[in-house]
């Protein structure tokens, strides 16, 4: 392994980003020849297959590998995605995958070893040390920030690094932010991933040729970008499948347990369905329900593996309405075809109780950093979700339009991590498990 480069990882609940950086100069991406071209996102996604003619064989794939796989064989594939949303989340144990038991860090070191060898050469010679990106607060309702650091620990020592690091998310994206700066500013950093919304506020300032920082404030929140997607699921999609109808049971009409549409909204536990107990529940409820094709159109969705076909649709709605006013949702996989538009005020009427919790945390930030909003020099926003309008508005409400700025919404992070590691006194921005 070598020393000569630092290396920054920034792994997300929807994409991966991995960055070097030499003693000078900015930060390189890692490239992956992927079947639809050179690309540096790569899909936090994995995906199992067993082929009907060999069930005993076991194909792994990652990132886009595992897109194509899926497409290739749906029914025989395990596509998982959002994993990272239960790093932290004591109830999950580990989960059978083609007969297999897989933990978290099982899951998490295949894809990471999955990643280094599509890479190819771009990762042909590592450091023996990493920084890795982690949010200010994990994704779950009651996350388990040692667990997750401790999961996270066994997956990257089984890539060979002796050294790992961790540093807050977006302190990562605001070393990144830093190269634009020609004079001292207060920057509040704000990261919107799909799992986490996390803000550090920073202090930098040029001395000697050098920029000097120093850390202010912090504060995160583990709603993003995937619980914009449970809403949308849940008013859009749930209703068509049976979320709100009723079954019959022993002369009784008992609604459909909530619990179902709850996993199902969440693509993290929606990828685990298929293979649990509550399937065989649901199964039996399309003989039991009052509505059986709306409990039929689940079964089919679930049993037919069309996750993905949903996210996609999901993503293309939240895309056009951050753009117009209105947008069409479409989601049509196999017998299934829902289709309605929607209005933007609408679509934000759904999240505004974790728009409500995202403003909490930016005010935590200023709170913990002592400061005003006009104590604030720069706003950087990054990160999928900051192109929301209704999370924009957030930062608009405080800080004159002027000091916002957004872009590199996939690269900061993991080139930031890797800009971080020129630094001195390393232990002033990382900490270890």
């Amino acid at each position: 392994m070598s020393s000569a480069f630092s290396l920054g990882i920034d792994f997300g609940t929807t994409n991966t980003v991995v960055a070097l950086a030499d003693a000078r100069g900015p930060a390189h991406l890692v490239n992956f020849s992927a079947p639809e071209g050179e690309l540096f996102a790569f899909r936090s996604a994995l995906s199992f297959h067993a082929p009907a003619e060999h069930p005993q064989e076991r194909t792994v794939a990652a990132g886009p590998w595992a897109i194509d796989a899926y497409v290739e064989d749906p029914v025989e594939t395990r596509f998982i995605q959002s994993f990272k949303s239960f790093a932290a989340s004591e109830s999950f144990s580990e989960t059978q995958i083609l007969g297999r038991r897989y933990r978290f860090e099982d899951l998490l070191s295949a894809f990471l070893l999955k990643l280094r060898d599509y890479a190819g050469p771009g990762m042909a010679d590592l450091p023996s040390r990493v920084i890795v990106g982690r949010p200010v607060t994990f994704a779950g309702a009651a996350p388990k920030e040692a667990l997750a650091l401790a999961r996270y620990e066994t997956a990257f020592a089984r890539m060979g690094f002796s050294e790992i690091l961790y540093a807050y998310e977006p302190v990562g994206a605001a070393f990144f932010f830093a190269r634009e700066l020609h004079h001292d500013a207060t920057v509040l950093v704000g990261d919107f991933g799909g799992g986490t919304s996390d803000f550090s506020i920073i202090r930098f300032e040029r001395q000697a040729g050098e920029i000097r920082s120093q850390a202010l404030g912090r504060s995160g929140v583990g709603v993003a970008g995937d619980a914009f997607d449970y809403r949308i699921i849940d008013r859009l999609v749930s209703p068509a499948l049976g979320k709100g109808s009723s079954y019959e049971s022993f002369g009784k009409v008992l609604p459909i347990p909530n619990r179902y549409y709850s996993a199902f909204a969440r693509w993290d536990q929606l990828a685990l369905m298929r293979a649990s107990r509550d399937m065989r529940e649901i199964r039996r409820l399309v003989r039991d329900a009052t509505e059986p094709a709306k409990i039929a159109r689940l079964v089919e969705t679930l049993d037919e593996n069309y996750g993905y076909q949903l996210y996609r649709a999901v993503s293309r709605l939240k895309e056009a309405l951050s753009a117009d006013d209105r947008a069409q949702f479409r989601f049509e996989a196999g017998s299934i075809s829902l289709v309605r538009d929607v209005a933007r005020a609408e679509f934000e009427g759904w999240i505004a109780p974790e728009l409500a919790r995202i403003e909490a945390a930016v005010n935590a930030a200023l709170a913990d950093a002592n400061l005003a909003p006009e104590g604030i020099d720069r706003v950087f926003l990054t990160g999928g979700s900051s192109l929301v309008p209704a999370v924009r508005a957030i930062f608009h409400r405080r800080f004159e339009p002027s000091r916002i700025e957004t872009g590199a919404e996939l690269e900061s992070i993991a080139s930031g991590l890797a800009l971080m590691g020129r630094e001195r006194d390393l232990s002033r921005w990382t900490t270890r498990a």
